[in-house]
Parts: structure tokens; sequence; C-alpha cells
């Protein structure tokens, strides 16, 4: 689509609503508008990724000032954490706790690692100030707060460190949270403009540990958040926006940028969560709603099981080991991006992955002076990347280049280049194989009867190795594949979890209890989205952290928000039965107790309509022959523009090319687009 311009080159319509991705590699833009569709791909800035989020915006030529809804994902949080660059943390706990982020818990995460050390907290021992107080896990007041026998001694604490943010974790605050707010209100007194968070306000669960290592990570991303989001809305303000300035959680959900500052927690791995987000409604659009996707970016490979088109929740994750207590879509993620090295390692065995050759100087197929061997370049070499395609859109590649870069480690290996080539791809391909069971049969999930949907620049070059290691038949491709994380910014509701522990055996009077706790929580999410203005379609929903009594673990059970009244007893204990025998397939009889240890409360504030990907077909296109390097043998193959299959049925082997993405149909498969611009592509069993 040719769009009008004025005499500096800006597009002159109106842009509705633009959503930016930042990834490790590459910063993506989709624009929607009246007018249609635009996609933009710029090369990231990781040294300052609001840089490269302004520069993809003014590459696509729209000005500031007709934004009217701005969605943004970032890895600022994620990377404050595991790379111990968000300031130094001021840590106030119970008295006797002062160790409890050095002890953590006595488990090892990596069983067989002679070397294996605990992942190290965001505060030192050192930074940790001990208050004299006391709360039980009833709530009881043990030992009241004093803060006179203290506040002296505290004022000296904050004032000797040079802090730059505070984190509070009282015992059992989770039950009563008042001794938590009275300190966060004198810390703000002795230390005005520091910012403070309680983990009273991030939620309020159980589980001492999990708690305090949730609570330091929200205060250590919050002036690193703070500072990021200032920049952008300084930007934003110079050039008169005057729209709805939205961040990804990584729930799958957005959030006023506003209450971002709040709780800036959840920003971690937003990008993943969008592109889960973004690849689900798309091909919901089609009819599909259990799916399997698979992003495979510049860095990492992020795959997520979503059953019935709902993303699952995981209660706790990970970030660089430690345990952070906020609802995030069950992701896991592997080292196997298009920037991926392949490497041997010290017992001659080849590697693809964790490490990466980044955005600089990236892959050497991009010719910017990388020479270590990237899985972007295996594709290269094999020929699913053709030599004059133009990656992202505008970058050429340097065939050679890549070639060479695999010649040292072949020539080590006593293996010719493209065999080495072609080994990587496969490697890469059962390591995603690895983690789409990590969630799916290790989470009790059969995911035979999922359709695959890759996205991401490589995601659809590895889906149809994928789904024969996996036994799918239907894979599915979003059209521009390689921005869908940035059209999942658009694409997402506004989302708010809480959370609160209150444990309730099942009894005749548990049912009251949950209709109370459930209504409380969602009028309080409903009365923070009444005040932030955010209009639509509201959906609550809700979960019960289930379990027999004595048990240490929890199951999650869905219970319908909308009909509380029909909560029974009966009902609950059969959900639960049901949820636990689904996971472990057995039970422990129905005479054995059962109890609620926490509940969970979202509300969905639903988009009203949510926009397509098809864009106008490409002035030019093409199909010819070419060859592909397969399991040790030469395939004769097309290379098809995508925007030709939209009334045909393509036979492999075949190289499909996207502006955003390249498609490898294997020999056996089957590719057409349908009328939403989602490419199907089916295996023969």
């Amino acid at each position: 689509m040719l769009h009008p311009t004025d005499d500096v080159g800006r597009m002159t319509e109106s842009w509705m609503r633009v959503g930016v991705e930042i990834g490790g590699t590459f910063t993506d833009l989709v624009a929607v508008s009246p007018e249609g569709v635009r996609i933009v791909k710029v090369p990231s800035v990781p040294s300052r990724p609001d840089e490269g989020a302004f520069a993809a915006i003014e590459t696509a030529g729209i000005a500031l000032s007709d934004m009217e809804e701005f969605g943004h994902g970032s890895t600022v949080a994620t990377n404050a954490v595991l790379e111990h660059k968000g300031g130094r943390l001021a840590f106030l706990v119970t008295a006797g706790f002062r160790d409890i982020l050095l002890i953590q818990r006595h488990d090892r995460t990596r069983i067989f690692d002679l070397f294996y050390r605990k992942p190290r907290p965001l505060a030192t021992r050192e930074d940790t100030f001990e208050v004299p107080e006391r709360v039980l896990s009833d709530g009881t007041v043990e030992k009241a707060l004093d803060i006179k026998a203290f506040e002296d001694e505290l004022a000296a604490f904050l004032d000797r460190g040079r802090y730059d943010a505070v984190a509070i974790c009282l015992l059992n605050s989770f039950a009563l949270p008042d001794h938590e707010q009275a300190l966060a209100d004198l810390v703000g007194g002795l230390a005005r403009g520091l910012p403070v968070t309680c983990w009273s306000d991030v939620t309020r669960e159980f589980r001492e540990y999990e708690r305090a290592s949730t609570t330091t990570v929200a205060a250590y991303v919050q002036p690193v958040i703070g500072a990021y989001l200032d920049r952008m809305e300084q930007r934003l303000a110079a050039s008169s926006f005057d729209g709805h300035f939205s961040i990804m959680q990584s729930n799958g959900g957005r959030i006023p940028a506003v209450a971002m500052r709040r709780n800036a927690v959840t920003a971690l791995l937003s990008g993943p969560a969008a592109g889960v987000t973004g690849a689900v409604r798309h091909v919901g659009l089609s009819g599909f709603r259990d799916v399997i996707t698979l992003d495979i970016g510049g860095t990492s490979a992020d795959v997520s099981m979503v059953p019935d088109g709902r993303p699952q929740l995981l209660r706790e994750s990970r970030i660089g080991g430690l345990p952070v207590q906020m609802p995030m879509v069950d992701i896991a993620t592997i080292g196997a991006g298009g920037g991926s090295l392949i490497w041997r390692d010290e017992g001659g065995a080849l590697r693809v992955g964790p490490g990466s050759s980044g955005a600089v100087p990236g892959p050497a197929c991009y010719g910017r002076g990388g020479t270590e061997p990237t899985l972007t370049d295996a594709h290269v070499v094999t020929g699913r990347l053709r030599p004059d395609t133009r990656l992202a859109g505008s970058m050429p590649i340097d065939a050679a280049a890549a070639h060479a870069a695999f010649e040292p480690l072949a020539a080590a290996l006593g293996m010719s280049v493209p065999d080495l080539a072609d080994s990587a791809v496969r490697i890469a391909t059962a390591n995603v194989v690895a983690a789409i069971r990590l969630v799916s049969t290790e989470r009790g999930r059969d995911p035979r009867g999922f359709a695959l949907v890759p996205f991401g620049g490589a995601g659809p070059l590895h889906a149809g190795l994928v789904a024969e290691e996996l036994g799918l038949t239907e894979i599915v491709v979003p059209p521009n594949a390689g921005v869908i994380s940035a059209y999942g910014l658009l694409a997402a509701d506004h989302t708010f979890f809480d959370s609160r522990t209150r444990r309730t055996e099942i009894d005749v009077d548990a049912p009251a209890i949950v209709r109370e706790t459930v209504d409380g929580m969602a009028r309080a999410l409903t009365a923070r989205a009444d005040e932030l203005g955010l209009e639509g379609r509201r959906r609550i929903e809700a979960s019960l952290d289930m379990r027999f009594v004595g048990q240490a673990f929890e199951v999650a059970v869905p219970i319908d928000a909308e009909r509380l009244d029909a909560v029974t007893k009966e009902s609950l204990l059969s959900a639960f039965h049901a949820e636990h025998h689904k996971i472990y397939r057995h039970g422990a009889g129905t005479r054995t107790r059962v109890e609620i240890v926490s509940f969970r409360v979202g509300l969905h504030v639903e988009q009203a309509s949510v926009p397509g990907l098809i864009t106008p077909a490409p002035v030019t296109t093409r199909e010819e022959p070419c060859e592909v390097y397969e399991n040790g043998e030469r395939l004769s193959a097309i290379v098809i523009s995508r925007s030709l299959l939209r009334e045909r049925l393509l036979q492999g082997p075949a190289v499909v090319e996207d502006t955003t993405a390249t498609l490898w149909v294997p020999p056996g498969g089957t590719a057409t687009d349908d009328a939403q611009g989602n490419l199907i592509m089916r295996r023969s069993h």
C-alpha cells in the first residue's frame, strides 16, 4: 500500500494505534490506522533501548502527536535483574530474618554441577536492616512495631548506604500489612524521594523466602523502570503526544504506564508474553484455540502451550535464578535464537547457544563484522534463507561470510560446512522440542491435537521439523510473523491481577468465605480500573490454590467468578479432585481433608476489536527453483513469495518468503493462506 506523504516523506494520515516491542536484536513496530497496517523492523540499541523504540517510529514515518494509543514492551526490567544493574538496595526485614536472602531454599537447580552456587541476591547482608516487630501467620501481633525505638538507627542506616531504593518485607505481612505500611511512611519521611516497595503492595501471599525475593526484585527494578518511563514520557510530551501510553506485563495483558510505576516487577518478561498474546489472538481469528506457540527471535526461543485460547499463568517464575511470585505466562525459554552461537564443548560435542552474537555484531551473514557461526548463518548455508533475501525486509545477506564462519569448526570436526550447518539446525530443533515437552507433557498436558504457531524471524524456519518430532499435523503461521510480539501489544487486554493467602479448609463455611474473598478482590480491581479511566467490556476470572491438608504444594483450581452463588462445598471438592487427577493421575481419596491456601483474581478490560495483520501484497514477487540441504542430501525445492499462496495450495519442499520471516515447508507438507491471512501448513502422518 502506498501512503500519502508530505514534502519530507512523512505519512500524512493519522495513525491510531502503535505497538513497539524491543527485542535483543531487532525493535519491531506495528501500526494500525484506518488506512491499513504498517510494519517496521530496525536494529535494537541495547545501551539505550528507548532510542531504538523512537527510531522505529521515525522510520515508519509516524508523528508522535498522531498516535492515539502507544503500546510498548521491552527487556529493560529483565536486563536490570540479570545484569545486576539496578542500583543499591536497602532491605528491611523482621528481626531474626537478616539472612533470608542468603539461606534461600535447600534445593539445587543443577544437581550434578560440582561448582553450583546459589543465585546472588539483589540486596547484600550489610544492606539489610532488622526491624524489631513480629506478626504471626494468623495476623496476631506478637511484638508491636515501636517506631521510636529504632527511628534514629534506621535514619543512620539509610543515610550511610546512599541507597537507590528500599524494599520492605516483614514476617507474615500477608496476614497483617499494617506494620509494613507504617514502616514505609517512616522511610518516606526519613529519605524523601527514595522509592519504597512493600511486599503487601505487590501481592499478599505466603512463603517467606519467595516473598522476600520478589520484594527485592520489585524494588530493584522500580527506579530503573521509573527512569526509563521518564525518558519515554518526556520525549512523547515534547512531541505533543496526548494518547494512551501502556506497557506490556508478563501476565499477557497491558497496564497504563502510570500504573506500571507502582508495580514495575510486572514488566519482567513482557516481550515473550506479548508474543504469546499476539499469536493466540491472530490465529484465533481463524478458529484455532488449542495452540503451542513457538517464538524464535534473535537471542532466544520461547515456547508456550495455550489450551482453549487462554495462556496459562504460572504462580511463580525465576529471573536469573531468583524466584518471583507474580503471575506470568507459562513460557519456557532456551538459548536457540537466530543469533545463537554454534560451538564445540570441552567433550567435543556440537552445541547451539545459549551464547549469542546479539544485535552487535550479529550473525556473520549480517555483514557487520561477526565471524562466529550462528543459527541464522546455518539457515543461509543450508539454503532455507536465500542469499538474495533481505532480512527484516531491508538487510542484505552475506552468504560468503556465513559459509566462512563455519569453516574452522567444520575442519576441527571433520565435517563439510553444509553437514555442520544442517546438524546445528537439528540440534536447535531438538532443544526446542525439549522445551515444548517441558510446558506440555511435564505439566500433564498432551500436545497431540494442538496446532503449532511459530513466529519471530526464525520460528517458521523450524516449525516443520519441530512438528515432525512432536507428531503435530497442523502449523499455523500468522502474517508478518516476525513482528507478532509488537502486534500483541495492540491485541492485548488491559489486565490486573491480585492474590491473597487465606487458608480455608473446605467445610460447610468455605463457600461463604470464597464468595466474600473473591468478590472483595474483584471490587478492588474494578475500582483500580475505574481510577485509571479504562473503558471496555470487563471480564473477571478467579482461581483457588488448593491442596490436601499436609501437602507442601498447591494445585490451581479455576472457578466461575460470574457465578459465585453456585459455589458449594461439593463443587469445590469436585473441582480440586479433577485438577489434581489431571496432573498427577491419582488422588488421596475423598476422605482426605482439602484446603484453600490462596485466592487469585484477575480483571481483563477487553479490546473492542482485534485488527488483523494482513498487509497489501508486495509490488514484486517471485517463484523459482532452489536447493535446500537437509539430512545429507540436496532437495529440489522452490522459493516463493507468501502473497502468491492466498489462492493456492503449495506442495513442499518449499521456501516461502514473507516480509519479516521465512517459512520452510518440508517434503510431504502443504501450505496455503486462509481468509484471515494465516498460513496453514499441514504435514502427512
